[in-house]
């Protein structure tokens, strides 16, 4: 039985404010894995009765510290409730099923030519991906993206996200993940390697266009924070291979400094989302006022272990994390899985005031329910 305490929400709200939770507070992603699962008539007869992810987590007992709860599968990863808007660039989008997959065909007309990309849900992996990237010849089409990027604004929608919240109630909180950083923006139009061809080619240019991209963010951000938003995120899938010390120097480390003052200013936080290796970036990204980073991993699919990255990035850094795919594969019996949690817990012991148990990335469509069930059962154990 919860006491108002050990709420979902008083629990994370803790954490939050670096102070120490009454237990620790498990906010699993079961975004994809649920999704598939339904989709493919693959729940399982004991969850038959979810309809949604938060529906899987409330039946677990679990908590909720999650931007996904809201967002489009299909169409998007990540947002929902910040609506971009373009003056004077013609935007028109087009739908249709290619077999089982869902396509969207994206046209951005300017003065300067015609953007277009594509996107497709793959319905065998119920997942998203890039077909066409919106730039594919950077230097003809340099005109034509700074025209789209000064064109484009955000409107974050206040009811949305207070609808959503109050569907969580007291299980915990929406993280408004609508951010992205001047660095992701490029990783999202051109791709990883066409952005390090670009930003050597074009650097002024690069800056410039960065630029234009920080300040339309960053008033999104202020958006959200006045809203009273407790919590934000930049789901720029933060990792050393694309996001290298320099480059996050060079491009993104005034946006994140600047979003955290603001958030800081509306008593909010201000979240990364991270991916892979983060050993190098964590002091840095510590030292801009950053709040947390979401889905840290540790080795074999991260660089530095949980304890060692706490111990790294400070006394007041959040990090999130500890179940990655490794762990789901790797973990099968009842005894390896209530061994791993029991162990994890207590490493993490002197660092519950800023540490989330939690997925790093995702669960994997893959997944078997008994482990699923059995890394629930573990934290009910040991929390």
């Amino acid at each position: 039985m919860h006491t108002p305490e050990s709420t979902g929400i008083a629990v994370v709200q803790s954490v939050l404010k670096r102070k120490t939770p009454q237990r620790f507070v498990f906010a699993p992603n079961y975004w994809q894995w649920f999704a598939h699962q339904q989709r493919h008539n693959l729940l399982p007869k004991e969850i038959a009765h979810c309809r949604t992810q938060l529906d899987l987590i409330r039946y677990l007992g679990l908590d909720v510290f999650s931007r996904n709860t809201y967002c489009d599968q299909q169409r998007c990863w990540f947002g929902g409730l910040a609506e971009p808007v373009f003056d004077g660039v013609e935007v028109s989008v087009h739908e249709y099923n290619q077999g089982n997959d869902r396509v969207f065909e994206k046209a951005y007309r300017t003065k300067a030519g015609e953007l277009t990309e594509r996107l497709r849900y793959v319905a065998d992996g119920s997942t998203l991906v890039q077909e066409k990237f919106l730039i594919d010849d950077y230097n003809s089409q340099l005109d034509a993206f700074e025209q789209l990027v000064s064109a484009r604004r955000w409107e974050f929608s206040v009811d949305g996200y207070k609808q959503e919240q109050e569907k969580i109630g007291d299980d915990g909180l929406v993280i408004a993940g609508e951010l992205f950083s001047p660095l992701k923006l490029l990783h999202i139009a051109l791709g990883p390697v066409d952005t390090t061809y670009f930003v050597v080619d074009h650097p002024d240019r690069a800056k410039e266009i960065l630029s234009i991209h920080e300040k339309a963010q960053l008033e999104l951000v202020r958006q959200i924070a006045q809203a009273g938003v407790p919590a934000m995120m930049a789901v720029d899938n933060l990792d050393t291979m694309f996001h290298s010390p320099a480059y996050v120097e060079n491009y993104s480390a005034s946006f994140y400094e600047k979003a955290s003052r603001i958030c800081h200013e509306h008593d909010s936080a201000f979240f990364i989302h991270a991916c892979g290796q983060q050993k190098n970036n964590l002091k840095l990204i510590s030292s801009l006022g950053v709040d947390g980073l979401e889905g840290v991993a540790f080795p074999p699919l991260g660089d530095i272990e949980l304890a060692e990255a706490m111990e790294l990035s400070g006394d007041r850094f959040i990090i999130t994390g500890g179940i990655s795919a490794n762990e789901i594969e790797k973990l099968v019996t009842k005894k390896q899985i209530f061994g791993y949690v029991k162990n994890l817990l207590e490493t993490m012991q002197p660092y519950k005031h800023r540490f989330m148990l939690s997925a790093s990335c995702n669960t994997p469509i893959n997944s078997p329910w008994e482990t699923i069930r059995l890394f629930s059962d573990a934290w009910l154990e040991y929390k």
